[in-house]
């Protein structure tokens, strides 16, 4: 298994945007769930905290596939970078007005301009992609960042809710933004692996999203992504009723990996069925897991509960991914890809928000009744939808060749075909 990942890293420069764009990620795990931690001990409940957080996904989700437009156009480089500084100015507002104890619609004001902050996660396979696009070590490379994303999801709520109540409570987001700061500039400075932009390619008309099937994934991960955001929730308020609110961290990180387990072996798996009844599969397997965390009695239980139900993750967000590459062209995958992302905000954002309402109208167990809803909702859009993803399979090789000379000539026409040299 360990040869298998082992073998992505042959070309130079590999390893470097890979391990870079992991811290930049890591802020994926902290910020949410530190923004509520926060929010819940200087303001007191979960209204407030889960509101604030839920606006920073949306407004990610929002101004997320128009940043991964600009990206596809003129390069990571050189949208990457401001769109970070941006986010973590924002960022930086919030805390600083959270300590000062103003208003409460003041918070939400940074909060909607945080969300400009780049789709590392997009930006990393985009990577891949241009190294390996056609090779079996593609489906190994996006099983590999799958599963980096859950050891961020296991560190990240242990950092951000553990600073926050044993330190000080704005903690949390704070490392969150130092981390994406520091691992934006990082990454971009690996201009190697850097794939190349593509400005106005005239075959492309509009967003990525008219592709047929990424409709149907998007709205899918919005039920998904409210799976995640309403178990954040529910889990630390959970905690909190039973007078263990630091272990909220451990449960989240159990559940991460769950799914950190399961994405390692699935990318060394090579199996024959489509596509698409592997990611129905998946999800189907994600709602049976969770639609009995409401009736879970204790922190004990619940700790068992996640680690099983987070193992349906990463195979799931592992096959998304790939039926994003299959379905969408090649100059808009960065494009493609924030839209599944966008749909994961959208719904963590929703997910959060009603769960927040739930905990303090009917107490924690009750906000994994939101969990319960989302994962049904998601088992019927997958099933609903598979005829518009079954067709997911490679472009023909007289479209492949359309498409190279396209770009070999959007390439002669700016003097070369990308910034791929130097750090």
């Amino acid at each position: 298994m360990l040869s298998t990942y082992r073998r992505l890293f042959a070309p130079p420069g590999t390893f470097a945007f890979s391990a870079t764009g992991f811290v930049a990620r890591m802020p994926l795990a902290m910020t949410g769930v530190g923004i509520v931690t926060m929010l819940s001990q200087v303001r007191g409940g979960y209204r407030l905290a889960g509101a604030v957080a839920a606006t920073v996904a949306l407004a990610t989700a929002a101004l997320g596939p128009l940043v991964g437009r600009l990206v596809d156009r003129h390069g990571q480089r050189r949208v990457a970078l401001p769109a970070t500084a941006m986010s973590v100015t924002a960022l930086g507002v919030l805390v600083l007005l959270a300590r000062l104890d103003a208003p409460a619609w003041t918070l939400f004001v940074p909060a909607i301009a945080a969300g400009c902050a780049p789709s590392m996660g997009a930006l990393v396979r985009a990577r891949w992609a241009e190294i390996y696009r056609g090779q079996p070590l593609l489906h190994v490379a996006y099983s590999l960042e799958s599963v980096l994303d859950e050891v961020i999801f296991i560190i990240g709520p242990i950092l951000a809710v553990g600073l926050s109540t044993e330190g000080f409570p704005e903690a949390g987001p704070l490392l969150a933004m130092c981390l994406l700061a520091v691992g934006v500039v990082l990454f971009s400075r690996q201009r190697r692996t850097e794939p190349p932009p593509h400005p106005a390619a005239p075959h492309l008309r509009g967003t990525a999203l008219r592709t047929r099937g990424l409709g149907v994934l998007t709205l899918d991960f919005v039920a998904v992504g409210a799976i995640f955001g309403s178990v954040d929730v529910a889990t630390v308020a959970f905690a909190g009723e039973h007078h263990h609110k630091a272990y909220a961290s451990v449960l989240l990180a159990l559940y991460a990996l769950g799914s950190f387990v399961a994405g390692l072996g699935f990318g060394a798996m090579t199996l024959r069925s489509p596509l698409s009844r592997q990611f129905l599969v998946g999800v189907m397997t994600m709602t049976a897991s969770v639609v009995t965390l409401e009736f879970v009695p204790n922190p004990a239980v619940l700790a068992g509960a996640l680690l099983v139900s987070g193992m349906s993750i990463a195979p799931t967000i592992i096959t998304a991914m790939g039926l994003v590459e299959r379905l969408v062209p090649a100059a808009q995958l960065t494009e493609g890809i924030t839209w599944t992302v966008t749909g994961l905000a959208v719904g963590t954002a929703l997910g959060s928000s009603s769960a927040g309402w739930v905990v303090d109208a009917a107490g924690a167990s009750r906000g994994y009744g939101v969990t319960a809803a989302a994962g049904l909702l998601a088992t019927a859009i997958a099933l609903l939808g598979m005829n518009r993803l079954r067709p997911a399979t490679k472009p023909s090789a007289a479209d492949a060749a359309v498409d190279g000379r396209v770009d070999e000539a959007l390439g002669e026409s700016q003097g070369s075909p990308g910034n791929r040299g130097g750090s």
